[in-house]
């Protein structure tokens, strides 16, 4: 394995387009069906302004509130899939072809007008055995993500990694919302194979 416990040299990019892509017309679809529940607001305000909110699809063991099944509590040691996955069974086999351990599951929004404020969370990179993947499925030209300050041109149904241990942020500056499947990898094998075999962008 290249990753280790202590904050070593990046091991990848900060940004890597894995070569997975799913079906967006699928994904768009389940979404829809799920918007009738209640998303719930994302539990940093002072991270972000206007409206960025999840829904939990895969959430820690035993967790009830909803805040605890949106948090990707570094503590937990066992995720289970929630019941919103029985509703969305092609987003299940978009979970189920990562074939590494995985951790939290969300669907996240930030609707028109918002935007995340910079920041980084500690020790989400490929170098501390952590990836966090994200899919998109709705976007518009007028959402900017940026890792490093520099923009990272993700298109719905594609795949990427991105190292967010260091500053990024995002604007929606459109007039749809946007959609992002956001899921919590453990890196192993099969994952670091998915990564080598990526591309930068």
């Amino acid at each position: 394995m290249l990753y280790v416990s202590s904050a070593p040299e990046p091991v990848f990019a900060d940004r890597v387009r894995l070569p997975l892509r799913f079906d967006v017309a699928r994904m768009r679809a389940e979404v829809e069906a799920l918007t009738a529940d209640a998303w719930v607001r994302h539990y940093v305000p002072a991270n972000f302004e206007g409206e960025w909110d999840v829904l939990p699809l895969r959430s820690p063991a035993g967790a009830t509130h909803p805040i605890q099944q949106i948090y990707s509590d570094p503590c937990a040691t066992e995720y289970v899939d929630g019941p919103l996955l029985s509703r969305a069974p092609y987003i299940r086999e978009v979970i189920a072809s990562f074939a590494c351990p995985l951790r939290a599951v969300r669907l996240m929004r930030l609707t028109p007008g918002s935007r995340i404020k910079e920041h980084s969370d500690h020790d989400l990179g490929a170098e501390y055995g952590k990836a966090r993947i994200h899919v998109p499925v709705t976007t518009n030209p007028d959402v900017v993500f940026e890792v490093n300050r520099r923009p990272v041109e993700m298109a719905p149904g594609e795949t990427w990694y991105l190292r967010l241990s260091d500053p990024h942020r995002v604007a929606n500056d459109g007039t749809s919302d946007r959609v992002h499947l956001v899921i919590d990898a453990i890196l192993d094998d099969w994952l670091e194979a998915q990564l080598r075999a990526g591309s930068e962008s």
